[in-house]
């Protein structure tokens, strides 16, 4: 059973048991917290959506520390203009572990049907006229070559 869950503005695919890094939430070290924007549950095959969140649904877990990303190094530079920039940046998280999903709620994504077959009301139903059938041409006609008519200017 997984679950896409929206958590602090990004959306994670998470499990239970799993170990989630997400941008720093407010909660101290080993508090719980629970998700409730589940955007997409799936229960070994059943696929449920969500539009846009699964009512109901949410996901539980537990924060286990609160830590900072690796450097990142910004180093801005203009050739032959003697500019150089270099800076870093280190990303506030926490680590989350997901206790578990809960599904209670919301509609099963049904599975795809074939097209209805279109009814017809009684005036489209009603046979429309038909327009009468041209003659054949007889096989003599068919082969004769066609004669060029004469416009007046010709004449």
């Amino acid at each position: 059973m997984y679950a896409i869950v929206e958590i602090a503005g990004q959306q994670f695919k998470v499990s239970k048991d799993l170990k989630v890094y997400v941008h720093r939430l407010a909660n101290e070290e080993g508090s719980k917290v629970s998700f409730d924007k589940v955007l997409l549950l799936d229960d070994n095959g059943t696929i449920t959506l969500g539009a846009p969140a699964i009512e109901g649904a949410s996901v539980e877990a537990k924060v286990l520390q609160h830590l900072k990303g690796d450097k990142v190094i910004v180093f801005k530079k203009k050739r032959r203009k003697g500019y150089k920039k270099r800076n870093g940046h280190r990303q506030y998280l926490t680590q989350i572990l997901i206790e578990g999903i809960s599904a209670t709620g919301g509609k099963k994504a049904a599975p795809k049907k074939e097209a209805a077959p279109v009814v017809e009301t009684a005036e489209e139903a009603a046979p429309k006229k038909a327009k009468a059938p041209k003659a054949e041409k007889s096989a003599d006609e068919a082969a004769a070559p066609k004669k060029a008519k004469k416009t007046d200017s010709q004449e």
